[in-house]
């Protein structure tokens, strides 16, 4: 499967649309319907889709009810799959290899006025150094026609560069635009340990299409998904550059960094290219985020208390708050399940714990649970000094933050029926 084959339902926009500020103005305007855009003033030749990847779509695109997505990849993760290496010939991503790398020539937009300029935030990066892959999100700042400036946060990729900068390295890497949305999932996916995200790609792909996902060895040694509509290749380099101001997630402005520069060597697309621009802090960034998050969240969780479902919060940016469903067997289940949350999810700042009875997705009736069936000084639990998100901007000035928990559930033993709705 590819990107494009899950453009079916996108509404196909012909009128001129410029890169700067027109994809967004258009997704505000429009209530943020899916778009294909195929009339890109700076970009001849080159398409770009917005909105996507929200929830109910992703799901509709992948062909899984939205109840099933956190088990589904919850089985992902528990039964990886190996990829299946194509010839250069056989990958649609290289139908047109560039002459000359010019990043300026593709449809990488500058959505906010706030932002520093054109980033490429769909876009992941594929790693590999040391026998180590690694596959992840880091937004890309279009510097100059073949170099981006990363932001890359204190996880996997941030690691495997330092340690090779310590040693005077530069890291191979590949940057995907649209490759197909499992990609995407695996991708937003973050675990304690080193493991190939490509392998929870190849099992998702495996378990909803039938088919084994496909890779090709780029000219630098890295594999990339064969299907997607753009690949570039190069290295992170050991020089610095300023990253940001950038709308986040948070749909506050995130900070300027000195972030790696990284050096494009060669840049490839498929025939008609579409690109992914998505809109930082809209619904498909907290989507990307946020889906990923609730399978570790809920399998950390599952060790110490029986959970059934896990909600990424619209209003914790789908990122700092969940909403928890468990099944209570003992009186501290509900505080054993809050604190197996924040080690499930280091970033989350906000959890929130309900019985089996109450819609998670529903914030009117998470809040009907906490007024009936939370008291206060005995069901919150309040964490100073933790480790939390460079996404929230009351971190204290050394990173770390306040956490705070609520039991919402009924208490233990008690006779539930003075606690259940009539409505």
């Amino acid at each position: 499967m590819a990107f494009r084959d899950h453009l079916a339902a996108a509404t196909h926009e012909s009128a001129p649309i410029s890169l700067v500020h027109g994809m967004l103005e258009h997704s505000q305007k429009s209530q943020h319907a899916m778009t294909l855009f195929t009339n890109i003033t700076e970009c001849p030749g080159h398409r770009a889709a917005i909105n996507m990847l929200t929830r109910d779509r992703l799901c509709a695109a992948i062909g899984i009810e939205p109840e099933a997505y956190i088990d589904t990849l919850g089985w992902a993760m528990d039964h990886p799959s190996e990829p299946v290496i194509v010839s250069t010939d056989e990958a649609a991503c290289l139908e047109n290899i560039a002459d000359q790398v010019n990043l300026q020539s593709i449809p990488i937009p500058h959505h906010w006025p706030e932002d520093r300029g054109r980033y490429s935030s769909a876009s992941i990066i594929i790693a590999e150094d040391n026998g180590i892959r690694n596959v992840s999100f880091h937004r890309q700042f279009l510097r100059d026609e073949n170099h981006l400036v990363v932001r890359l946060v204190p996880r996997h990729l941030r690691t495997m560069v330092n340690q090779a900068r310590s040693e005077g390295r530069e890291v191979s890497v590949a940057i995907v635009n649209a490759p197909d949305p499992v990609v995407l999932l695996a991708a937003a996916m973050s675990f304690n340990e080193n493991i190939d995200e490509l392998t929870i790609a190849a099992a998702l792909h495996e378990k909803l299409y039938g088919t084994p996902l496909r890779l090709v060895e780029l000219p630098n040694g890295v594999q990339a998904p064969a299907d997607a509509e753009y690949v570039w290749w190069g290295r992170i380099t050991l020089a610095d550059d300023d990253e940001g101001p950038y709308v986040d997630i948070t749909g506050t402005v995130d900070d300027v960094r000195q972030e790696p520069v990284i050096a494009v060597d060669g840049l490839a697309h498929r025939n008609d290219p579409i690109f992914h621009a998505l809109i930082p802090g809209e619904a498909e960034h907290k989507t990307l985020m946020g889906l990923p998050r609730a399978p570790t969240i809920k399998a950390a969780v599952n060790k110490v208390v029986e959970c059934t479902d896990v909600h990424m919060t619209e209003g914790g940016c789908g990122w700092l708050g969940a909403v928890l469903k468990i099944r209570k067997k003992h009186a501290e289940d509900g505080m054993r399940a809050i604190q197996a949350a924040f080690d499930g999810h280091k970033s989350m700042k906000m959890v929130t714990v309900v019985d089996e009875d109450i819609d998670i997705t529903d914030p009117v009736r998470v809040e009907w649970a906490m007024m009936t069936r939370w008291q206060p000084d005995k069901d919150t639990l309040i964490l100073s000094n933790q480790k939390g998100s460079s996404l929230d901007p009351s971190r204290y000035a050394d990173g770390n933050t306040s956490k705070i928990g609520y039991d919402a559930t009924i208490d233990f033993g008690v006779d539930p029926s003075g606690f259940m709705s009539v409505q």
